[in-house]
């Protein structure tokens, strides 16, 4: 079960920066402050996914233009 207060526990972040909890079925989640929008759980193969499916699309883009 996940727990709220994973997002701001210290642990689950690699380098301070990335978080990853492989426990966590959420692939987008709230940033420590709410207030500021979302990050991806890194642990999730859909942000893997999402996050190579972009770096196509610049790279595609930048090569056609």
């Amino acid at each position: 079960m996940q727990r709220n207060y994973d997002r701001i526990d210290p642990e689950k972040y690699k380098w301070g920066i990335f978080y990853y909890n492989p426990n966590d079925k959420r692939a987008i989640v709230p940033k420590r402050n709410m207030g500021l929008g979302y990050t991806l759980n890194f642990a999730h193969p859909l942000a893997w996914v999402g996050i190579i499916g972009f770096l196509v699309v610049v790279v595609l883009v930048s090569y056609l233009t």
